[in-house]
């Protein structure tokens, strides 16, 4: 970064990012009571003659609340509050969610209760105080600070706090609202944060708020989380994306205010009233296509939009015909989203066309309607509003059609007992890079359904009964498989017959909507649930015969019921169900029941199980030291060549700090102290560690190689792969298998196995590797 300093690139960013979402970061203010007149102003801006003694009075109970306390940025705490109040306000929202914004960590923080909010402002206030307040103690990511939970706990947890989530959320929309603007403005403070913090923080931001801010199409809040996260998780490439986009302003300016410019004469002639203006992609969304699409900034064409405005749904496509006809279309660029909109409800014609410097650009043309949802999404719905009795807050048809959603949502929480499952679905239906397709049903319905759907997908879509019952499917007046993948614009005939008996596990397979496969999995829970318990309990005795477990021991009330509690399930039954459908592995549900059984039954470590503590003590006492070698390299309590093995977890290498661990009927099993497993062991079974060291290095074999393994996190792209593995040619270190994985914003993380003589030669090799361009971390795997 050459050309600007950190500090000028963050103010770049800052300006940047106002100008894409609408939203001002706040300003630095010297006291709360010039940060509240900004607030006021902002208010009366929408709403100039509403009286906002309650957002006063919510205020001056805020400010006395958290008199005394600070941030970890030093600034007095009632300056959070003021802030989220102003997104809220920014956002136009109605005066009892500005109050709560204002209030929203008064229960949590201070000594006031529930009733005495209550009393003070009202049960519609007090409720959406409590909503939020309930939501700060769910842990939406690996935040917990349980350093026994192991990765599926964590996805259990998730998923339970989600369902609470979407609890609160149904309840009043407008919680979820407040805690978006909570979250925003903690992003925006995170770099008061530790590194850890930041990570964790950004990470669960990424993860569930940002999808959840593009599902209710809150985009002004959307933009500027997904930046931040950006900010946080990929440092270097967020800092270079903004370098460049800064150094290409003046350039990029001038271009688009003369195609603007052009536009404006072009519609004005034609006699069509509208607001025309450019607007540049945000950082997180370039960064996303240069990701996802493997090319430079220089290769990405649409840095930029031109925006139109007008008055009416015909005034859009007046417009767009006048601008096919000065500008030549991209094909397969026009998105129609007014006759066929997004799941979120968001409308507008896009199109991308040929500029006169022959460089593509992208226009989007909606009415204005059309944009205050886009741009508010389901907050547009808790506007300021003045009724004839004074101000409300009403409900509309079209907020009904944009809560549907939510309610589906919910369906699936009453539907399903298990977690994972919900977390699966949940997940996928907020994966923010799905594509959708458009079909038609014969009697011309659209059915917006996700990219590779089948004809069972259409069919569910229309109700489940006719899934449940359907036997073909006509394409466009022709027979097709089921299978067959949908195309937009594709006419679609469901073919029923009574005589079906119903889904089948296949369709499992094909199926891409999660309401499909949330309809099959219903049928086979409430239609064939004796079957499916039946298939549960015979799959579960299968695998614990095959690894010789006595299942009639650990088959208890007490460990079934910790089981059902873990995976969320209503009773014993619905556990087995549910692994008779499929929708868990009896392997999760056997080696729990004997992990618990194993708890219960310890054997206590004797004397001969530690290898002898006389000989280790008459050993210790004379200073005896052997003059053989040892076979494995390992002196475990003074003795040498006892049965040891190296933890595959870990894999210790000499120079590690190892610890023992006295197993049952394998000898001692050898751990760096840092192995999670070590670590995370119960305070019984840490009775059972010993202590162990390397052998000293004149009596080791100096022939012999370790095995070890390295995790490289890294932004993928070509070559990457053969560069890391030159670092291990070049060090003459031989690799036994490498994994490799890439995540959908195209971070790769690949794992490494290879053979050394010691720690040495991997901090060589992490140091290397750490230089390689596009990595962003190495690390040993800790189990």
């Amino acid at each position: 970064m050459a050309d600007y300093s950190t500090e000028e690139l963050e103010k770049i960013a800052d300006k940047f990012r106002s100008d894409t979402s609408g939203i001002r970061g706040t300003k630095d203010f010297t006291s709360p009571e010039e940060l509240y007149d900004e607030l006021k102003k902002e208010i009366k801006k929408y709403h100039p003659s509403d009286d906002t003694s309650l957002v006063d009075k919510a205020y001056r109970v805020a400010y006395d609340a958290h008199k005394g306390q600070a941030r970890k940025s030093g600034e007095p705490y009632i300056i959070h509050p003021l802030c989220v109040a102003i997104i809220l306000a920014e956002l136009e929202l109605d005066k009892e969610t500005i109050a709560a914004g204002l209030l929203h960590d008064v229960l949590e923080d201070t000594i006031m209760t529930m009733d005495e909010m209550r009393a003070e402002f009202g049960d519609d206030v007090a409720h959406l105080v409590d909503g939020v307040t309930k939501l700060k103690h769910l842990h939406l990511t690996d935040s917990t600070k349980d350093p026994k939970d192991k990765n599926a706990d964590r996805l259990e947890m998730q998923a339970e706090n989600l369902r609470k989530m979407f609890l609160a959320m149904a309840k009043d929309i407008r919680v979820i609202l407040i805690k978006l603007a909570d979250r925003l403005h903690n992003m925006r403070t995170l770099k008061y944060q530790s590194k850890e913090a930041q990570q964790r923080i950004a990470r669960e931001t990424q993860d569930i708020y940002c999808p959840i801010a593009q599902r209710l199409g809150i985009s002004k809040i959307k933009i500027e989380l997904e930046d931040l996260c950006m900010k946080y998780l990929y440092p270097d490439a967020y800092y270079d994306l903004v370098e460049k986009v800064a150094l290409r302003k003046t350039e990029r300016d001038t271009y688009i205010q003369g195609l603007v410019n052009d536009v404006k004469k072009y519609v004005s002639d034609a006699g069509i009233k509208a607001e025309i203006y450019g607007r540049a992609k945000h950082f997180f969304s370039i960064y996303k296509k240069m990701v996802n699409q493997d090319k430079t900034i220089d290769q990405i064409y649409d840095l930029f939009a031109i925006r139109i405005l007008v008055d009416t749904i015909p005034d859009c496509y007046a417009v767009l015909g006048i601008i096919h006809e000065k500008y030549k279309p991209i094909p397969g660029r026009f998105k129609d989203y007014i006759a066929m909109p997004k799941q979120n409800m968001y409308q507008s014609l896009h199109t991308t066309l040929i500029g006169p410097s022959g460089q593509p650009f992208e226009i989007q043309i909606r009415t204005y309607e059309m944009h205050r949802t886009a741009e508010y999404g389901i907050a547009a719905h808790w506007k300021y509003k003045e009724a004839n009795n004074g101000n409300a807050t009403t409900t509309t048809v079209t907020e009904e059609e944009k809560l549907s959603w939510l309610r589906q949502i919910l369906e699936w929480q009453q539907d399903m007992s298990d977690n994972k499952e919900f977390m699966t679905l949940l997940k996928s239906d907020l994966n923010l890079f799905s594509d959708n397709v458009f079909a038609f049903t014969p009697s011309g319905d659209v059915k917006n359904l996700p990219k590779g759907s089948t004809p069972i997908d259409f069919a569910y879509s229309i109700h489940s009964a006719v899934g449940n019952k359907m036997v073909g499917a006509k394409v466009n007046g022709k027979l097709v498989p089921i299978d067959y993948v949908i195309k937009n614009g594709d006419q679609i005939e469901i073919i029923t017959s009574q005589n079906s008996k119903g889904p089948s596990r296949d369709w499992l397979k094909v199926v891409k909507s999660t309401q499909a496969k949330n309809k099959i999995n219903q049928w086979f829970r409430s239609e064939l649930k004796e079957e499916n318990i039946q298939h549960g309990k015979d799959l579960i005795a299968a695998y614990a015969k095959a690894k010789g477990i006595n299942f009639a021991e650990i088959n208890k009330p007490e460990y079934q019921e910790k089981i059902r509690r873990k995976y969320g399930f209503h009773d014993w039954n619905s556990c087995l169900a549910t692994v008779g459908h499929g929708g868990l592995k009896e392997s999760q549900i056997v080696n729990r029941m004997y992990d618990e059984y194993k708890k219960d039954h310890v054997v206590p470590v004797t004397d001969a199980d530690v290898l002898g503590s006389i000989a280790e003590k008459q050993q210790a006492a004379a200073g005896i030291q052997p003059e053989h070698k040892s076979k494995s390299g390992i002196v475990v309590h003074g003795l040498y060549d006892v049965a040891v093995h190296f933890s595959k977890c870990c894999n210790p290498v000499p120079g590690d700090e190892i610890v023992g661990f006295v197993t049952r009927g394998r000898g001692i099993s050898i751990h760096r102290t840092d192995c999670v497993n070590i670590i995370n062991l119960s305070k019984i079974e840490k009775d059972r560690l010993i202590e162990a060291e390397w052998q000293d290095t004149a009596l080791m074999d100096n022939g012999a190689e370790y095995q070890a393994d390295l995790k490289i996190f890294c932004h993928d792209r070509p070559g990457l792969l053969v560069d890391i593995t030159k670092i291990f040619t070049e060090k003459e270190i031989n690799i036994s298998g490498i994994q490799s994985k890439t995540s959908k914003q195209g971070i790769a993380t690949i794992e490494v196995f290879f053979n050394i003589k010691g720690r040495d030669q991997i901090k060589v090799l992490v140091e290397k590797l750490r230089q390689i361009e596009s990595v962003i971390d190495v690390e040993r795997t800790t189990g």
